[in-house]
C-alpha cells in the first residue's frame, strides 16, 4: 500500500523531492531487514527485485561450507538460485529438498560434496528446476526416474565416480526441449541407451577425460556438440558417428592411443563446422577419404599431430572449409579472389586461394 500511496502522491503533485527520498530509503530498509530475517544466519541471501514498484523479487542463497549438519533448514519462500556446495553432504533423502521455498528453484548447486546416494524422489517437488550441478561428488549410479518431472537445461555430473551412464535417465519432463549434459572426469567405460528408438534431447554432451575405447552408439539424440577429449580411444571406424547428422562441434583432442581414422568416419556429418583432431600424438597419417561427407566443415585443428604435409585432395572433401591448424607457428587459411575479367561472360570468376604459413604444409 505504501508504494501505491507514493504514486497517487507524485501524481497529484503533493510530495515533495526530500520526503519522496525519506519515503524510499525507509522502503529500501524494510526490503533488506525483511531478506536478511528470512535468510539463515549462515547463509548469505541476495534478493532481486522486478517489475513495476519492485513488486517481484526472487532470491539467490548462498550456503556453501556451512557444513553438513545445518542441512536440511528453512531458505526464503522466493528462492530462485541456491548454493550447498562444500558442506560434506554424503546423500540427498526424499525430503531434503520438498520444504517451502525449494519447490520454487531454478537453479540449484551440490557439487564439492561427497554424495555417493540420491534417493528416487529426491528432486521430485523441484518443478521449475533448470540448472542442476552435482558434480565432483562420490555418485556411482542414479535409480531410474530421478530426473523425471524436472524441466532441466543443465546437469552437471562431473567428477564422479560413474562407469557405466543410461544416458535413457536423462527423461526429463520438458521432452522437446534441449539439455547440456556434463559426464566429464568420470571412470566411464561404457555409455548406452536401454530404449535408443525413444527421442532424447540431449544437444550438448561432454564424456571428456573418461575410460571410453570406443565411440560410444548415441543413435536418437541430436547432439549438436559432442566431446571425446582425453579417452582410450585407439581408432576410429567407417560410420562411427552415422546417427549424428545434425553434429556441428566434434572434439576429439588428447587422445593419446589414437593411431588410426577409418575412411568414412565422418562421412555422415553434413552439418558439422569444427573437427578438433589436436593434440593426437600417435596419429601419423590422414587420407582424403577421412574427410569425405565433411560438407559444411570450416575449422579443422590439427595442431600437435604428425599428419603433415597434407595432400591437396583433403581439400575437396570440405569444400566449406576457412581454416586449418596445424601446429602453434602453422596455420592455413583459405581466400576467396577474384579471377580474371571474361569479356564474353561479363564477370570474373572466382578462385579459392589456400595459403599457409610455412611452404610444404600442403602437397
Amino acid at each position: 500500500m505504501a508504494r501505491f500511496r507514493v504514486l497517487f502522491a507524485l501524481i497529484s503533485g503533493a510530495l515533495t523531492m526530500s520526503s519522496l527520498l525519506c519515503l524510499f530509503l525507509s522502503l529500501l530498509g524494510l526490503t533488506v531487514t525483511g531478506a536478511v530475517k528470512n535468510c539463515h544466519p549462515q547463509c548469505r541471501c541476495e534478493v532481486e527485485s522486478f517489475g513495476l514498484f519492485d513488486s517481484f523479487s526472487l532470491t539467490k542463497v548462498d550456503c556453501s561450507g556451512i557444513g553438513p549438519g545445518n542441512t536440511p533448514f528453512p531458505i526464503p519462500l522466493d528462492t530462485s538460485h541456491l548454493d550447498l556446495s562444500l558442506n560434506s553432504i554424503t546423500s540427498i533423502s526424499d525430503s531434503m529438498l520438498s520444504g517451502p521455498g525449494y519447490t520454487t528453484l531454478v537453479s540449484l548447486d551440490l557439487s564439492s560434496n561427497v554424495i555417493a546416494h540420491i534417493s528416487p524422489k529426491a528432486f521430485s517437488k523441484l518443478r521449475y528446476l533448470e540448472m542442476l550441478d552435482l558434480s565432483n561428488n562420490a555418485l556411482e549410479d542414479l535409480g531410474d526416474g530421478c530426473f523425471t518431472g524436472l524441466p532441466l537445461a543443465e546437469l552437471d555430473l562431473s567428477e564422479n565416480r560413474f562407469q557405466e551412464f543410461n544416458l535413457d535417465l536423462i527423461m526429463t519432463r520438458m521432452q522437446d526441449m534441449p539439455i547440456m549434459l556434463d559426464l566429464s572426469q568420470n571412470l566411464l567405460t561404457f555409455v548406452y541407451r536401454k530404449t535408443p528408438g525413444h527421442p532424447l534431447f540431449i544437444k550438448s554432451l561432454m564424456l571428456a577425460g573418461n575410460l571410453l575405447k570406443t565411440v560410444p552408439k548415441l543413435s536418437g539424440i541430436p547432439l549438436q556438440y559432442l566431446n571425446l577429449d582425453g579417452n582410450l580411444i585407439s581408432s576410429i571406424d567407417t560410420g562411427a558417428f552415422e546417427s549424428l547428422t545434425e553434429l556441428v562441434h566434434l572434439s576429439l583432442s588428447g587422445l593419446s592411443h589414437l593411431t588410426l581414422i577409418q575412411p568414412g568416419a565422418f562421412s555422415s556429418l553434413k552439418n558439422l563446422q569444427v573437427l578438433d583432431l589436436s593434440n593426437n600424438s600417435q596419429l601419423k597419417m590422414l587420407s582424403s577419404e577421412v574427410f569425405s561427407g565433411l560438407v559444411s566443415l570450416q575449422e579443422l585443428n590439427l595442431s600437435k599431430t604428425d599428419v603433415t604435409p597434407l595432400s591437396r585432395s583433403i581439400f575437396t572433401q570440405m569444400p566449406s572449409i576457412k581454416s586449418i591448424s596445424l601446429g602453434a607457428n602453422l596455420h592455413c587459411w583459405k581466400t576467396h579472389k577474384q579471377g580474371q575479367f571474361h569479356r564474353q561472360i561479363g564477370q570474373a570468376k572466382p578462385n579459392d586461394v589456400l595459403t599457409c604459413d610455412s611452404a610444404g604444409m600442403i602437397l
